[in-house]
């Protein structure tokens, strides 16, 4: 008689006397290992961001500054860019965490965790929490930039700690998308293909380059449900210190925090529910799956 099956890894299991904490730490450890090995990949989700921002802030400075000074008069275009970048940092880094799980399931590396002891939750908290603090890590740097370049961080230390809090936010939600999309396809190019398809059209259709009513119409529509839209202005009412909120108009603070709740309870809400669909997912995921 074959031994019994014990797919619900959800938990810890008492028999090995792994810990939910102790197998998060595990994987976090061992993805920033993986990461430190493989720079490149760093590398170049950082570049990217930083030739937007020095290319946006010489070639169109002049010309979207205008746009600009008509809804925030005194902001220079320098500070307006930054927090669109910081957001599109954590979408390029966002990316590479899928490409790393199918790396994992292409080596055999996702089946032998697959059949440890170890929550299969904790896998995905280790792996998102190890991919946070480079997202961190890259929005500090692209803020010490912006800064070198120009921009103003109007509320200081404590407003870039909150912008980078709002770019790990919205970080969380395109991870747990393109590790969905790495489980369902098993393929790297298919998650490369399927996240790059996003990745621009998210970005230009939405705030983060130039105000909503300086854009067209239908751009404008589809900008009020762009997760980007929600982050960008979250973090750029940080940025400026007031309420620059462009989609959803409330006064429950009376001041910057108006524009920075509506969208840190938008993006929360996103990576409650794409969170939840790739732990599913990974909960599901058998040895037969990857083979």
């Amino acid at each position: 008689m074959s031994a019994p099956e014990t797919d619900d890894r959800s938990g810890p299991s008492a028999r090995s006397g792994n810990t939910f904490v102790g197998d998060a730490w595990v994987n976090f450890k061992r993805w920033n290992l993986k990461a430190v090995r493989n720079p490149f990949v760093l590398v170049v989700s950082l570049v990217q961001p930083i030739i937007f921002l020095v290319l946006f802030t010489e070639v169109f400075g002049n010309v979207a500054g205008g746009a600009v000074n008509q809804g925030l008069p005194g902001i220079n275009y320098e500070t307006y860019l930054v927090p669109a970048i910081a957001i599109q940092v954590a979408l390029a880094a966002a990316i590479t965490s899928g490409v790393g799980l199918v790396n994992d399931i292409e080596n055999g590396m996702f089946e032998k965790v697959l059949v440890t002891p170890m929550s299969r939750t904790a896998v995905f908290v280790g792996k998102t929490a190890a991919e946070v603090f480079r997202i961190a890590v890259q929005i500090a740097i692209i803020l010490g930039l912006g800064v070198l370049l120009g921009a103003d961080i109007v509320t200081g230390v404590a407003g870039a700690v909150g912008i980078i809090a709002v770019g790990i936010l919205f970080s969380l939600w395109f991870v747990a998308f393109s590790n969905a999309v790495a489980i369902i396809t098993r393929d790297q190019e298919s998650t490369i293909i399927s996240a790059n398809l996003l990745q621009f059209p998210l970005l230009f259709l939405s705030s983060a380059f130039l105000p909503l009513e300086a854009l067209p119409g239908w751009i404008q529509t589809f900008a009020r449900v762009n997760p980007v839209t929600y982050g960008v202005d979250a973090a750029r009412s940080l940025m400026v210190d007031r309420d620059v909120m462009t989609v959803i108009d409330v006064a429950w603070f009376g001041g910057t925090l108006d524009g920075v709740a509506p969208g840190v309870a938008v993006l929360v809400g996103l990576d409650l529910a794409l969170g939840a669909v790739a732990v599913a997912l990974l909960s599901r995921a058998s040895s037969s799956d990857v083979k």
